[in-house]
């Protein structure tokens, strides 16, 4: 294995390990909120909270990148992609699967993982894509 697909695998890794904790964060607060205001409110504003959280933990931890301002700025955008998914989600699985307020975000997040991490590599780690896709140099490779 190539150091470039062991730190891509680690990255995985550790993104599902910040996604357990921020997930548990997200869900917390929204517990918390409930009671006091209408559900989707409530999942809004733990959204953004628990999207603050995440921001730190994904440029520290699994990216192991410094944060910025820009990057802090365009990290929403990458949630936005996630924010629609875990909505539709939400609202199909309350409102036409009839599940249970308090279950149905965490069942529409699973949903949107695989979507966040790409969104969020691309924006936290750039010219990741372009790492990616180069082809490995084969050591009997040479120029004439």
């Amino acid at each position: 294995m190539t150091s470039d697909r062991k730190d891509q695998l680690g990255q995985i890794v550790r993104f599902a390990l910040v996604g357990g904790v921020n997930t548990g964060t997200f869900f917390g607060i929204y517990l918390l909120l409930h009671p006091w205001m209408p559900y989707f409110a409530a999942y809004t504003l733990a959204f953004v909270l628990s999207m603050v959280g995440s921001f730190f933990m994904n440029t520290y931890f699994t990216y192991r990148t410094r944060p910025t301002w820009k990057k802090f700025l365009l990290f929403p955008l990458t949630n936005v992609t996630n924010y629609v998914i875990q909505s539709a989600g939400l609202y199909a699985l309350v409102t036409w699967a009839g599940m249970d307020t308090r279950i149905a975000p965490l069942v529409a997040a699973v949903v949107a993982i695989p979507f966040t991490f790409l969104l969020s590599r691309k924006i936290l780690v750039p010219g990741a894509r372009a790492m990616a896709e180069e082809p490995e140099a084969s050591p009997r490779s040479s120029t004439v």
